[in-house]
């Protein structure tokens, strides 16, 4: 598994996680909904995320640059 593949599982069972934190606990749990997105638009600009540098030290490999 790639870092990218690896970040969008994160994203995807974070934004599960917060949803249903949401539906069943508190409807404040949305704002971490909201936080994982916002993350998500700032590293397709800045192409970095917290969560990426975690995937490399936990041994996830890049993606290799098509040619």
């Amino acid at each position: 598994m790639t870092v990218n593949e690896g970040l969008r599982l994160i994203a995807g069972v974070f934004t599960l996680i917060s949803i249903l934190l949401a539906h069943y606990v508190s409807p404040y749990w949305l704002f971490f909904t909201a936080f994982i997105a916002l993350n998500l638009i700032q590293s397709a600009f800045t192409r970095w995320c917290p969560a990426m540098a975690v995937l490399r030290k936990l041994g996830f490999k890049e993606e290799k640059p098509v040619t």
